[in-house]
C-alpha cells in the first residue's frame, strides 16, 4: 500500500514536467513582430516619406536651375545625380533603423566609387571639362571655332565630347578635356569682324590713285560697315612692291564673301586703270668665260 502511494506521488511531482512544450512557429512570429514590429514600421515609413521628399527636392532643384537658365543638358544630369544620392541615403537610413550596421555599406560604396574613379579617370576628366564648357559657354551651337587642333562649326556640346562639322562637311568628335586643355578661338563670338588684307602695287604706280580705287571699291560694297571706318594705309616698302594694308569691318556672316569679292574686284579695277600688281621676279645674268 505504501509503495502504491509513493508511485502516485512520483507521478504527481513529474506531471508538470511533461506539460512543458516548445513555442510554435506562430508564437515565434508574434514574438518577433512584437520585438521588431515598430522598427519595421519605422523603416517602411522612412522609405515612403524619404522617396516622397526626394521627389519634391528634385522638382524644386529643377525649377531653380531652369529659372537660372542653366543649360538643359546640365539641369537633367544634376537633377538625376541629386535624386540618386537622396534615394541611396533614404535606403541606408531605413536599413540602419532595423539595427543593421551601415558602416560596412558606406565603406563598400566608397571603395567602389574610388575604384570606378580610377578606372574611368580619362572619362571623368572629359566629364569635368564638359561641365565647364556648359557652365562657362566659351562657344555655342552654330559657332565656328578652332579648338583641339581642328576647326569647324559646333554641332553639339555633350557631357563627354563635342561634335564639330568642318567646312567640307566632315564630322569631328573631340574629347572635352582636349578642348579645355588648349586655346579656343571662337570666330563667331562677336557679330562683326575685321578683314585683314595686304595688296602690293608697283613702285612706278600712283599710290594716291591706287588708294582712291580701294576706297571706292569698299564704299560701293554695302556689306562693308561704315563704322568702324576701314583702314587703308601704306605699310611696307617691299623688295618688288609697295604694300597696302586694307582692313574693312563686316558682319561675321559676310567675312569670306566680302574678302573673295573684293580681291577679284580690285584686280580687275587695277588692270583697267593701268596699276600693276608686281610679283616676285629674278634677274638671271649669264657670264661666258673666255677661252684660254
Amino acid at each position: 500500500m505504501k509503495s502504491q502511494f509513493n508511485d502516485a506521488k512520483v507521478l504527481e511531482t513529474n506531471a508538470p514536467v511533461s506539460q512543458v512544450t516548445e513555442p510554435t512557429v506562430v508564437e515565434k512570429m508574434i514574438e518577433a513582430l512584437s520585438l521588431y514590429g515598430m522598427k519595421i514600421i519605422a523603416a517602411v515609413l522612412i522609405i515612403v516619406v524619404g522617396l516622397w521628399i526626394s521627389k519634391i527636392i528634385k522638382s524644386c532643384f529643377l525649377k531653380t536651375l531652369q529659372k537660372k537658365k542653366v543649360d538643359p543638358t546640365l539641369v537633367g544630369f544634376f537633377a538625376s545625380m541629386l535624386h540618386g544620392g537622396l534615394v541611396i541615403f533614404v535606403f541606408i537610413s531605413a536599413i540602419s533603423k532595423l539595427g543593421v550596421q551601415t558602416a560596412s555599406f558606406v565603406a563598400v560604396i566608397g571603395a567602389a566609387g574610388l575604384a570606378v574613379g580610377l578606372a574611368l579617370q580619362g572619362s571623368l576628366s572629359n566629364f569635368a571639362a564638359g561641365i565647364l564648357l556648359i557652365l562657362f559657354k566659351p562657344f555655342k551651337v552654330g559657332h565656328f571655332v578652332k579648338a583641339g587642333g581642328v576647326a569647324g562649326v559646333i554641332v553639339e556640346v555633350g557631357i563627354f565630347t563635342t561634335e564639330l562639322k568642318t567646312p567640307d562637311n566632315v564630322q569631328i568628335i573631340i574629347p572635352n578635356s582636349t578642348i579645355m586643355g588648349g586655346a579656343i578661338t571662337n570666330v563667331s563670338a562677336h557679330p562683326t569682324r575685321r578683314i585683314d588684307m595686304t595688296l602690293g602695287v608697283g613702285y612706278d604706280d600712283d599710290l594716291n590713285k591706287a588708294k582712291q580705287i580701294i576706297e571706292d571699291l569698299l564704299a560701293a560694297d554695302e556689306r562693308v560697315l561704315k563704322d568702324p571706318v576701314a583702314t587703308i594705309a601704306v605699310a611696307k616698302l617691299g623688295d618688288s612692291s609697295v604694300e597696302f594694308v586694307i582692313r574693312p569691318w563686316v558682319n561675321s556672316a559676310d567675312y569670306w564673301a566680302v574678302k573673295f569679292d573684293f580681291t577679284k574686284a580690285v584686280k580687275e579695277k587695277f588692270d583697267s586703270e593701268g596699276i600693276s600688281i608686281p610679283y616676285p621676279q629674278s634677274d638671271v645674268h649669264v657670264f661666258q668665260e673666255k677661252s684660254s
